[in-house]
């Protein structure tokens, strides 16, 4: 414990609120310390069984869903907090707004939303909502931001949940909105350690692989978290993501099944790197455990204890609250877990509840939905245009719209076909709602000359998928753009910004990151002409492909 300055940054405690922590600790019982190591799904329990398990003292935070408005949400934490000894951590997804922490918050949108503005202003803003809509929940915890790099355009979990690939872009957001959401009395949670994103598949299935060789990590993924370090990040979540190449830099002697540790059991990458190498003195917590990232590289009952001796100081979500508390208290009483690596979790967790459960900020309330909008216009993107344009895309021009939506029709907006159909007659189109199923194949020769082809794709990523691409119809592929070059075509992807590799000749295509009617309208508005497209892409859309720019 000495070597713990509770004082430095990220806490910065006063000598006030580093004596609570003392005493606090020093008054717990192991069990009531073992108890603080947990962060549970709040929904996974009705509130009277939370309730006793947090008068039980099994409970450290607690995270709700977003499927309840704020009021109920914040409700739920006052009950536990009037039964816990000490208070709770109040945790959230604020990823993409609001929407992540409760039903009745703004989907502000996906982080590569804020990022395609190219301007950290707009980070700041990102994270001053997430702080105001976050605070009339009760949050004081945010599993945010994703600071992982989309390096690897096949990932099905990164996506637009990131600020891009470019490095520089990155670490600009990442700070901006760590700096945001901190200032206003939210501790924010960096995520994934050691970093997702360049695997092809996704942690939550099993353990994936960070390969970047060890330079290349340290000068990209540990210049992210060295830089919001550096910002007075408070915690970081470690993803279930080996990264053996850093790994042996630190021990060079590591078998290939020590080297294959997913982070969150690793000590050489906790301790090692991240606490050692980069110097990070807040708090760490893995991604939830119950992934199979996380159950398959042990034994629960070893990994439980092992990953706080490697360097984890709360465990976010449980298969069996009991049963992995029994495995913390059984790992103590025979030395698996020693009670100075458990003290030192447990002082971190007090610091961070001293930290952000006892000071009050005054929060401004924050026009969510206006804001959302003025993003949106600065960051949809204009990819690819080729000769002859298609644009721009006018009732005089093409009077006749075939609309084809693909993928997830239905948003926190309503549908997309209908909204899409609805603005469009509004500007004076005649809309026509193609189904393949009705149609057949056909030549050339009659199609309409007047009549321009609109795609919108709505492929978001997501957990527990394998991939994020375009399923077309059974039917001989008929939604698909065939005759690029005898109809004009304009595909629009409201999520996943690699759609190109799956329609590598299509001659306009844009991006708009997230789906909201907001991100509709205001694509069609700029197809048509009436403002302009600003966006920069954060990441590669072409997918370095060699026929995505013809």
């Amino acid at each position: 414990m000495s070597a713990l300055d509770l004082s430095a940054t990220p806490f910065e405690l006063t000598d006030a609120q580093c004596q609570w922590v003392t005493d606090t600790l020093a008054a717990m019982t192991d069990e009531e310390k073992a108890g603080q190591l947990f962060c549970v799904m709040g929904g996974d329990y009705p509130i009277e069984d939370l309730k006793r398990m947090t008068e039980r003292g099994l409970v450290g935070g607690v995270l709700y869903r977003p499927v309840r408005p704020a009021s109920e949400i914040q409700a739920d934490f006052e009950i536990l907090d009037s039964v816990s000894k000490i208070p709770l951590l109040h945790a959230a997804n604020l990823e993409e707004g609001g929407s992540g922490g409760a039903s009745d918050g703004t989907l502000f949108g996906w982080p590569m939303l804020t990022a395609a503005t190219d301007d950290p202003a707009w980070a700041e803003t990102f994270g001053a909502l997430c702080a105001s809509e976050g605070t009339m929940a009760g949050i004081n915890w945010t599993f945010s931001p994703v600071s992982d790099l989309d390096l690897n355009y096949l990932n099905p979990i990164t996506n637009v949940r990131t600020f891009g690939s470019d490095l520089k872009r990155v670490k600009a957001m990442t700070a901006a909105y760590v700096r945001a959401v901190q200032s206003r009395g939210i501790a924010a949670c960096a995520k994934h350690f050691p970093g997702d994103g360049v695997d092809y598949r996704d942690h939550h299935l099993h353990p994936t692989v960070n390969s970047l060789p060890a330079e290349k990590w340290y000068s990209t993924y540990g210049e992210v978290y060295k830089n919001l370090i550096a910002a007075g990040l408070m915690s970081v979540m470690v993803g279930h993501i080996a990264q053996p190449n850093v790994a042996r830099d630190i021990c060079p002697g590591l078998s290939t099944e020590e080297a294959l540790l997913p982070g969150s059991l690793s000590r050489t990458l906790l301790t090692g790197v991240l606490r050692e190498r980069l110097g990070f003195n807040g708090l760490i917590t893995t991604d939830a455990t119950i992934m199979g990232g996380y159950t398959q590289p042990q034994r629960r009952c070893e990994a439980i204890p092992a990953s706080v001796m490697a360097g984890c100081d709360m465990l976010v979500f449980t298969t069996d609250l009991v049963e992995d508390y029994g495995y913390i208290l059984k790992a103590l009483a025979d030395g698996r877990l020693t009670h100075e690596r458990l003290d030192e979790a447990v002082a971190r967790i007090l610091a961070l509840k001293a930290k952000v459960c006892f000071e009050k900020h005054h929060i401004e309330p924050v026009d969510g939905p206006a804001l959302h909008r003025a993003c949106a216009d600065k960051a949809i993107t204009l990819v690819k245009s080729t000769y002859p344009s298609a644009l721009p895309m006018t009732p005089e021009r093409y009077p006749n719209i075939r609309l084809i939506t693909l993928g997830k029709d239905n948003i926190l907006d309503g549908s997309i076909g209908e909204i899409t159909r609805s603005y469009l007659i509004k500007q004076g189109f005649t809309v026509e709602r193609y189904d393949p199923f009705t149609d057949n194949l056909h030549g050339t020769a009659e199609l309409p000359q007047n009549r321009l082809t609109l795609y919108l794709a709505n492929y978001e990523q997501a957990s527990n998928q394998t991939v994020v691409r375009i399923n077309w119809c059974p039917k001989h592929a008929l939604d698909m753009p065939r005759f690029v070059h005898d109809e004009t075509s304009i595909f629009v992807s409201l999520a996943n910004p690699y759609c190109l590799q799956d329609v590598p000749r299509v001659q306009t295509y844009i991006n708009a990151y997230t789906a909201t009617r907001d991100t509709i309208e205001l694509s069609i508005d700029k197809l048509m002409g009436k403002s302009t497209f600003t966006g920069s892409s954060p990441v590669d859309a072409f997918c370095g492909l060699p026929d995505t720019k013809l």
